[in-house]
C-alpha cells in the first residue's frame, strides 16, 4: 500500500464534497419545477384528465407552464452527471466495478429517458394546445402522452431510475453504510412498483394505486439523494481535519 500525498488526499476530499453538494442540489432541485407545476397545472393529476381539459389548461398557463416543464426536463438531464459522479469513483471502480459501471449506465439512461419524455411539454404540446378544441389534436395529445409520457418517461425512465438507485444502494451497503442502503432499496422498490400504472392503463384498468407508489418513490428519492450528499460532505469535511 502506498502513501497518499497531501495533495492527492485533498483532491479526493474536495471531490467528495463537490459530489455531495451536487447530489443535495439535485434532490432539492427537481422538486422546484414539480411544485410549480402542481400549483399552476394540477400536476400530476392533470396527466389522467381528458385531453381537452389538459390542453385548455396548458394554453391558459402561457409561458410559465412551458418554462416550468423546461426546468423539469433540465432536472432530469442533471441526473446524468450526478449519477456518473456518484457511481464512478476511484474506490468504487477498484472495489466493485460491475456495480459502479452498472449504476452509472442506468442513471445516465434514466436521466435521458425521463428528459425525452418531459421534452414533449416544451416542444410539442404548445402547438397542440393552440388547437385544443380539435378532436384530431386531442387524439394526438393522448397518443403523444401514451408514448412519450407513459412508455418512455414513466415506464422505461422509472425502471432505469430504480435500477440506478438499487445498484448505488448496494454499493453503499458494501461500504458499511447502515440505514442509507435500506432507504435506497425502498426507494427503488417504490419507483419500480409505480411503473405498474402504465401497464394498468394499457390493460384498461385503474392504476391509481401505482401512482401513489410513484409519488412515494420520488419523495424517497429526494430524501435519499439529500442524505447521500450530506454523508459525502461530512466525510469530506472530516478528512480535512488534521489527524
Amino acid at each position: 500500500m502506498h502513501d497518499i500525498t497531501p495533495r492527492g488526499r485533498r483532491t479526493t476530499t474536495d471531490n467528495r464534497c463537490s459530489i455531495g453538494i451536487a447530489a443535495i442540489a439535485l434532490g432539492i432541485g427537481f422538486n422546484i419545477p414539480y411544485a410549480v407545476l402542481a400549483c399552476l397545472y394540477d400536476y400530476p393529476q392533470i396527466l389522467r384528465r381528458p385531453a381537452s381539459e389538459a390542453l385548455h389548461r396548458f394554453a391558459e398557463g402561457g409561458p410559465s407552464i412551458v418554462l416550468a416543464w423546461y426546468g423539469f426536463m433540465f432536472a432530469a438531464l442533471a441526473l446524468i452527471p450526478v449519477a456518473l459522479w456518484l457511481a464512478v469513483t476511484r474506490e468504487r471502480i477498484v472495489q466493485s466495478p460491475t456495480l459502479a459501471i452498472g449504476a452509472a449506465i442506468a442513471g445516465s439512461l434514466a436521466g435521458l429517458a425521463q428528459a425525452i419524455g418531459l421534452a414533449r411539454w416544451v416542444f410539442t404540446i404548445p402547438a397542440l394546445a393552440a388547437h385544443a378544441d380539435s378532436l384530431d389534436t386531442q387524439r394526438a395529445f393522448d397518443l403523444l402522452n401514451a408514448y412519450g409520457g407513459v412508455a418512455i418517461g414513466e415506464n422505461i425512465g422509472q425502471l432505469l431510475t430504480a435500477w440506478f438507485v438499487a445498484q448505488l444502494a448496494m454499493l453503499q451497503a458494501r461500504e458499511g453504510a447502515h440505514w442509507l442502503p435500506r432507504l435506497g432499496g425502498l426507494t427503488a422498490l417504490s419507483i419500480a412498483l409505480g411503473t405498474g400504472e402504465g401497464v394498468a392503463i394499457a390493460l384498461g384498468r385503474n392504476g391509481s394505486l401505482f401512482s401513489i407508489a410513484t409519488i412515494t418513490g420520488f419523495v424517497a428519492l429526494s430524501l435519499w439523494l439529500i442524505a447521500t450528499g450530506t454523508m459525502l460532505v461530512r466525510h469530506g469535511r472530516a478528512e480535512r481535519r488534521p489527524a
